[in-house]
């Protein structure tokens, strides 16, 4: 096989409607996966997305969901998308794709997974015609939790206290600072280990410690509070 190209600028987009995007509707099925482009191949214009098995029908599941769970169609950003996934064996598969042009059929090569320990999240790489790209996937509800553990980031630029929230599981081996210290930008305040490495936490902002939420030796897991600073 020859060696995959270096693709384009890509937009990744759901169903549309009168030529309008479709709206993100955030997943809370628990077997939903967030998909985006890896940090090693991501191009601007590459948008994350939420896949999601077909919803289960149940005595409270409206006719709507019912209608899409027995069809079987997948949820992309909450909206059934007309596509099946093929697969051949282990590396080869073929997207199936039903629009109003007609169906579509796009070859797929999936490698092997590796987990990037620094972001906690699997990343593969994946050939679509010939085009090579690395996707990153990470379970729904934790990419929400780490989303919410970054917002404090943009707090500090309000003046307001930040909130210090973990974005990777793991454990706490080191406590640097506590309640009443002053702390500058970039200085290090916990070091958590994860995975068999140990990840230094640096504060967000210029400071003061207005609480340490963790001690030594806890496990903590994504969104859980570490340390506020104001």
């Amino acid at each position: 096989m020859s060696r995959p190209r270096v693709r384009p600028p890509t937009m990744i987009t759901g169903p549309t409607d009168a030529g309008e995007p479709a709206l993100r509707t955030p997943s809370t099925d628990a077997r939903a996966v967030r998909i985006g482009v890896a940090p090693a191949t991501r191009l601007e214009g590459d948008p994350a997305f939420t896949i999601a098995p077909p919803p289960e029908a149940g005595p409270g599941t409206s006719a709507a969901a019912a209608a899409t769970a027995a069809d079987g169609d997948p949820l992309l950003d909450g909206i059934p998308a007309r596509a099946r996934l093929h697969r051949f064996d282990g590396v080869r598969a073929r997207l199936e794709e039903e629009g109003p042009a007609g169906s579509h059929r796009t070859a797929v090569l999936f490698g092997p997974v590796r987990v990037d320990r620094r972001r906690g999240t699997e990343v593969r790489e994946v050939v679509v015609e010939g085009w090579r790209i690395e996707v990153e996937l990470e379970p729904e509800r934790r990419a929400v939790l780490r989303e919410r553990a970054r917002r404090g980031a943009g707090a500090a630029s309000m003046g307001g206290p930040v909130e210090v929230r973990a974005i990777i599981p793991g454990r706490v081996v080191a406590v640097s600072v506590a309640p009443g210290d002053d702390v500058e930008a970039g200085q290090q305040i916990l070091v958590v280990e994860a995975m068999k490495m140990q990840n230094e936490l640096r504060s967000p902002r210029e400071g003061s410690v207005e609480r340490v939420g963790v001690a030594v030796g806890d496990t903590i897991d994504v969104g859980d509070l570490l340390v506020v600073i104001r």
